[in-house]
């Protein structure tokens, strides 16, 4: 995933956890407008702040993921 770009790009506070039995990916986007769509393995990220947008795309493993999004919180949940 790229934790890097969107950590860049948006200014937000990104992070990955690995535990026994998946993955969870967490990036809060604070007071921006954030939205975000699943198609089938790619999660497709858009954030509008002010005047400004950037969009990403997060590759999803092929088993699925469980993608969440709540006051500017994106929420990725891998299972193994």
């Amino acid at each position: 995933m790229t934790l890097e770009r969107i950590t860049q790009q948006s200014g937000s506070i990104s992070r990955r956890y690995s535990y026994d039995d998946g993955d969870v990916v967490v990036a809060d986007f604070g007071t921006a407008d954030v939205s975000v769509d699943v198609l089938e393995d790619v999660a497709i990220v858009v954030v509008e702040e002010d005047d400004d947008e950037f969009q990403t795309e997060i590759d999803l493993p092929t088993g699925g993921a469980e993608v969440l999004i709540n006051n500017g919180i994106l929420t990725i949940t891998e299972g193994r």
